[in-house]
């Protein structure tokens, strides 16, 4: 495959800069959706599923020859971030952003769609623009979707852009790659009484105070570390804004964070024994979200985008340590597939991911499109013998 014409990049910056006007938040996408199907339609894909684990959209571009499937994912949510740039195609929904790069990622299968106009000799190729990655949710319930045993790909490839690393470095790491994460709700239920009084209620605020220095202090080691872990407290709330009430009720929210899904469990048992044995006699009930579990590269799917991004002369990034940040692709590894995700460089001086001044840099979409085509054609690119 031959690198993308310039009249097509122009095509597909402005379709990247059309997304990021309106970005819809995880399993709110119904209009992305639509848009990204068309888009797909016109490109000619073979077959097409719609509403896949809430509004996900597949294409599949068939080979000359059988063999293998192999998977591209993108994800179609943004976030509820209001975004501040002063740019021509900023955000026009209030309060929300594409402030993560996805209207990027979307663009970027957009343009392999446009290069498998040349049909792989073999296998199958298909473009999955996914919801909910932001929440955790969005990759498990297309897995669970009753039409994925018809896509269900013998090797599959994502990539996030990076902000700090340079633009178009390509950061490959085989095993541990992205962090697991969860979110732990602690709800506590006491008795209210007159401030006057305290001794005649229940308060959770000693239980809390405790829990607040207790929780954090869970976290072990540096990403370095494979037993690394991280307890982050995120948000407290105790009873009313009043001066006359003792309060009787209470939250807490700590974000969970290991390097290994094994390290997740070690990480739950510590942190629910730790609230437990402050609660004394208050009622007490826990809620998990945005439940990440880790991503583990495959090496042989890692092998194979390293030769890519070599052939192609891209500046690669053996990366040392994981990413601190979570990701759901790892779930499609789970699910069997030799998976691999790649960490490309957005520019050195970019803003971060999910700050409300990002916004993804149009120079990285034909460098991304060339890794994603090469990986294509490594894989597909010869009959079977």
């Amino acid at each position: 495959m031959t690198t993308l014409p310039s009249n097509q990049i122009a095509y597909l910056t402005a379709l990247r800069q059309d997304l990021h006007r309106q970005p819809e938040v995880s399993g709110d996408e119904v209009e992305t959706a639509k848009r990204i199907t068309r888009e797909l339609t016109a490109l000619g894909a073979d077959r097409i599923w719609q509403g896949l684990g809430g509004h996900g959209v597949a294409a599949e571009f068939t080979g000359r020859a059988p063999g293998p499937t192999v998977l591209l994912r993108s994800e179609l949510d943004g976030l509820p971030i209001r975004e501040i740039n002063d740019i021509p195609h900023a955000s026009q929904i209030d309060g929300k952003g594409h402030l993560c790069g996805h209207d990027g990622h979307m663009a970027t299968l957009m343009g392999v769609a446009m290069r498998l106009a040349t049909r792989p000799a073999r296998g199958r190729v298909i473009l999955l623009f996914q919801p909910a990655e932001e929440t955790g949710a969005g990759a498990q319930a297309v897995i669970e979707d009753p039409q994925w045993p018809q896509i269900r790909p013998d090797y599959a490839f994502a990539y996030h852009n990076v902000p700090g690393l340079p633009l178009g470095e390509i950061g490959l790491r085989s095993g541990p790659a992205n962090c697991a994460s969860r979110g732990m709700q602690i709800l506590f239920t006491g008795k209210s009484s007159h401030a006057a009084a305290p001794e005649d209620g229940l308060s959770p605020g000693p239980a809390m105070a405790t829990l607040m220095m207790a929780l954090p202090a869970l976290s072990q080691g540096t990403i370095a570390d494979t037993d690394f872990a991280l307890a982050t407290l995120t948000h407290a709330n105790l009873g009313e804004p009043a001066f006359g009430i003792a309060p009787a009720d209470g939250e807490l929210r700590v974000t969970l964070r290991t390097m290994t899904n094994e390290g997740m469990d070690r990480l739950i048992e510590a942190a629910t024994a730790q609230v437990t044995a402050a609660r004394g006699d208050l009622t007490l009930d826990i809620h998990w979200h945005d439940v990440f579990r880790g991503v583990v590269n495959d090496t042989d799917a890692t092998d194979i985008a390293r030769h890519v991004a070599h052939d192609l002369g891209h500046e690669v990034n053996e990366m040392p340590t994981p990413m601190r940040w979570s990701e759901d692709f790892g779930r499609i590894g789970d699910d069997g597939a030799k998976a691999t995700m790649l960490y490309v460089g957005a520019g050195t001086d970019m803003p971060q991911l999910h700050n409300p001044d990002y916004d993804f840099p149009d120079a990285l979409l034909p460098v991304v499109i060339d890794q994603f085509a090469g990986i294509v054609d490594r894989l597909l690119g010869l009959p079977d013998t």
